[in-house]
This record gives structure tokens, sequence and C-alpha cells, in this order.
């Protein structure tokens, strides 16, 4: 396993990780997360990723349970949750950014997931109605409380999180250094666009999410919806539409011959395509069985195989280049 500085940061995550988004709770149980945890580990795996608002806090509480079982040096391990949209409908509780709620958001997570403090927390979603500057002072003080040591922002406009930078340097605070966006195949146009200076120009680090693109790029929904895939599951069906669209899976299909040539899988040739990006400090994967895990893991060795021309001839399969036949 490889390990790529966070952004600026001094701490290290390694290239691959786990995100318990869907799975947690909702497909797997204490057991089976300790299993995949565990696995992933043993891979060189030290960054889990997690949020308040996965299955209800239940994602939290899972992870929680299997770390207990698990029993690993603390420093060892990284851990990471978000807030933003809350557990309740209260006014101030959902849907925010404010001083109470991430307050009462971090005293929450960590009691769910039975750590003294986590590694991470980001601004899950950017919040239109708190002002950034109550933000960035909240999420200061929970670092000097040692409740967390790094924040950073998930899906924020640039703007927004160097407005955040700037007030934080302005009054010395503990200011965000890292980014969660999405990053695949085909949502690509943010990452390498909005955001690439901005890596450049402040070091931000990034923990991606989605190289599959909610599984569509692992080829498996190629001929339908399996049963047992995340598509199936209650609750997701706005995924539908994405991994039934006939020119999506068209161009995954055509991936399958690059796949072949360079000895894996697709889904392994779509995570280890993420990886060649050098503003991404971890892919973060996710899996429902241990199986998954040791998949997903050889996309690091992939990615070593992938050639500037081979990247040349993926862009051109969606859409990012022209090929010579085209002009």
């Amino acid at each position: 396993m490889n390990y790529r500085h966070l952004g600026r940061t001094g701490i290290r995550v390694s290239e691959l990780s786990i995100g318990s988004w869907v799975t947690f709770k909702n497909q797997v149980d204490v057991n089976a997360a300790a299993e995949i945890m565990a696995a992933a580990y043993e891979h060189g795996v030290n960054f889990f990723d997690n949020a308040e608002v996965y299955a209800g806090g239940k994602s939290e509480e899972v992870m929680g349970a299997a770390l207990k079982k698990l029993g690993w040096r603390r420093g060892s391990y990284l851990v990471s949750t978000k807030f933003y949209w809350g557990l309740n409908d209260g006014v101030n509780e959902k849907n925010t950014l404010n001083r109470k709620r991430l307050i009462e958001g971090i005293n929450g997570s960590l009691e769910r997931l039975q750590l003294d403090y986590v590694d991470l927390i980001y601004c899950h979603r950017p919040d239109q109605t708190t002002p950034i500057e109550e933000t960035v002072w909240a999420m200061h003080n929970i670092i000097e409380w040692g409740k967390a040591l790094y924040w950073g922002t998930s899906e924020w406009a640039a703007a927004e999180i160097v407005e955040a930078i700037q007030i934080a340097e302005r009054h010395h605070l503990h200011k965000p250094v890292v980014e969660q966006p999405q990053y695949n195949l085909c949502e690509r146009k943010r990452f390498e666009g909005d955001y690439a200076r901005f890596y450049k120009e402040y070091g931000y680090g990034t923990t991606t999410w989605s190289p599959l693109a909610s599984g569509l790029l692992s080829g498996k929904y190629n001929q339908g919806i399996p049963k047992d895939s995340r598509g199936a599951l209650k609750g997701y069906e706005w995924l539908h539409s994405s991994l039934t669209d006939q020119q999506k899976l068209a161009k995954v299909a055509a991936l399958e011959p690059i796949a072949k040539e360079l000895g894996g899988t697709v889904a392994q040739l779509a995570i280890a395509w993420c990886l060649k990006n050098p503003f991404v400090s971890t892919v973060i994967t996710g899996a429902s069985r241990v199986e998954q895990v040791h998949e997903n893991m050889k996309s690091a060795e992939l990615a070593t195989k992938i050639t500037p021309e081979i990247m040349e001839r993926i862009d051109v399969i969606f859409g990012a280049k022209k090929s010579e036949d085209d002009d």
C-alpha cells in the first residue's frame, strides 16, 4: 500500500480507503463490518470514512462496535465523520452548520463511534444560511478541545472553501485542509476544472468518494440491476436512472478490453484511474463482502500499469478527448 500526505498536512493516508456509506448497517452487521475492516487493514488501509447521517447514525454505531472488537492501536488508523443533515427534524438540528449543531454533532458521533476523538471531521455540505465565520470558529473549537484533529469540507464550491481558509488565516484558527468530492470517470468536470487550480495553490487534500459511480463502473449493471446490488436496496431508487443509462453502460462496456489488457477488471480499472490524479490523497472504496475488499485493493497495482496512452484511450471513451477518427 502506498501512502499520500493529506494535502499539506503532516498525516498520510493509504491511497485506498474504506467508506461505510450504504453498506454498514444497511448491508452488513458488526461482525461483517469487522471482517471487512480487518481485511482492508491487513492490506495497509489506515483510513475509514463515516458520517453521522449514514443509516441515521447506525453506521457510526456499527463502525464503533467493530473497532472495539478489533482492538487496534488508536494511532494506527484514521477515522472521519461528517455533519450537516443531522439526525432529527428540529429547526436547529437539520441541514445546518450552526455552532450548536456542530458541537452536538461531534459529541453524538464520538459516543456512537466509542472514540475519544476522530481524526477528520467534515462539513458534509455548504450551509447558505449560517455565516461561514460561525462554522469556521466552531470547527476550530472542536479541534482545540481535542475532539477532532483536522477538519475539511465536502462538495463545497471552491469560492466557499477559499472564504473559509481566509477567515481562519485572518483569525489564526485551524483552517480546513481537505475536501471530499465525488470523483470518477462519469463525474470529473468539477474536480478537474474548478478545483484543479485550487488544489495547486492551497495544497488542499482530497478524500474522493464514489470511484465506481455507485457501482455503474463495476460493469455489474450492464445487464440490468442485480437483486443483491446497491441499486436494488430500498431507499436507493434514485440511482436507477443512472444505473440503467444506456450511453453510460456502453462506455463501461468499452472499458472491458482495456481492463483485460492490463490484467484486471473494469471496477479495478475505474478505481486505478482515480489514483492516477496527483491531487487525489485517497480513494474511498466500499465493500459489503471481504472478497470485494481484496478485489478493490488490487487496483493500486493496476494503477502502475496505466500509461499516458491508456489514459488517452479512456478519455476518448468518456468524451474527455476526441479520437483521431473524429478529426
